[in-house]
């Protein structure tokens, strides 16, 4: 049976309320009756309820987080740094999978604000939740326009976008084609198609957008891809994302496409895992523990100054270029 704190008060020879007292750090308790309090607790696997500790006034430490496809090598990544940050600090993490569910959303938002945390970091693709509007949290929000008053963090999706492009025009490309999502929502990754056509423009070349939805599965994103590599005159592609850039040259391999000597390809991302195996891909790569520690630096801020005026509402981390064997023949 789990244990009570009457257990504890028993164990420590102590009144009910004294344990309350040591729990919630509230008024002078002698540091012997502390340390028999805590001996008890230790002894006991007694731990301490975070929502009651929350209706004294005392922080939970708790973070919730809110991403989606959390099997997503990138998000996967971000998460982790973002956990291993936020432990450091001393805080623990609720982790929320939403999906490309809104109602799901709105569900975890509900759950989180239930249970008291001190502030929520959200990424997920869902648009168009006004609960962000009224949550009365500290927020900060990763490449996603939640509100007018959540700040965001992201790295330059625009240099991105724009530095793809150089590299496949650098390496003989000039039929190139954006692979993504073309529909405008005011989000930071809107930017890389933003960047992509402004290079284009000024090399005097084409645009050419096909789209990819990030909730597609990718038996329908693959055949999608075979059909515009087999239609169109593609011989570059930006890729929104690794996992699409993957499927390029998969897509390539079963249509005896070489690469890169018909097309060359470029994705966006640069996780650790896509790096290690995948390297033959060319991506844009995103500095994820940076983005992961600005994340958790600008929470912390907004959880101890919730009602202080934002000095800043985006903020944006440099990206670079990996090239590999998908953009220049190796050596």
């Amino acid at each position: 049976m789990r244990p009570k704190l009457t257990d504890v008060a028993k164990k420590a020879g102590v009144s009910v309320t004294t344990v309350s007292r040591v729990i919630n750090d509230y008024g002078y308790i002698s540091q012997k009756t502390r340390d028999k309090v805590f001996a008890a607790m230790e002894e006991l696997n007694y731990q301490p309820n975070s929502l009651a500790r929350s209706l004294h006034g005392k922080s939970t430490n708790l973070v919730g987080l809110i991403f989606p496809a959390i099997t997503n090598p990138f998000f996967a990544e971000l998460v982790e740094k973002i956990e291993q940050k936020l432990f450091s600090e001393g805080y623990k993490v609720i982790l929320c999978n939403a999906g490309s569910d809104k109602e799901k959303e709105r569900e975890y938002l509900k759950m989180l604000l239930a249970n008291q945390v001190d502030g929520i970091i959200a990424g997920a693709h869902n648009l168009g939740i006004d609960e962000y509007n009224r949550v009365g949290l500290p927020i900060v929000s990763f490449d996603r326009k939640l509100s007018e008053q959540i700040p965001i963090v992201s790295c330059d999706n625009y240099a991105g976008g724009k530095l793809a492009v150089q590299e496949l025009y650098n390496a003989g490309a000039r039929h190139i084609y954006f692979l993504g999502n073309p529909h405008q929502q005011g989000n930071p990754t809107d930017q890389r198609l933003a960047g992509y056509c402004d290079t284009l423009e000024t090399y005097g070349l084409s645009r050419h957008i096909h789209t990819v939805s990030f909730s597609e599965s990718p038996s329908l994103k693959l055949f999608s891809i075979k059909r515009l590599l087999q239609e169109s005159v593609a011989d570059g592609i930006v890729c929104t994302d690794d996992l699409t850039a993957l499927l390029v040259l998969q897509a390539a391999k079963e249509l005896a496409i070489k690469v890169p000597e018909q097309l060359k390809v470029t994705g966006f991302d640069g996780t650790t895992q896509i790096q290690l195996y995948h390297p033959e891909l060319s991506t844009i790569v995103q500095p994820i523990s940076d983005i992961a520690e600005l994340l958790v630096e600008v929470l912390k801020a907004r959880i101890k100054q919730p009602t202080e005026p934002l000095k800043q509402m985006q903020y944006k981390l440099p990206v670079t270029f990996l090239q590999r064997n998908s953009t220049s023949r190796s050596n």
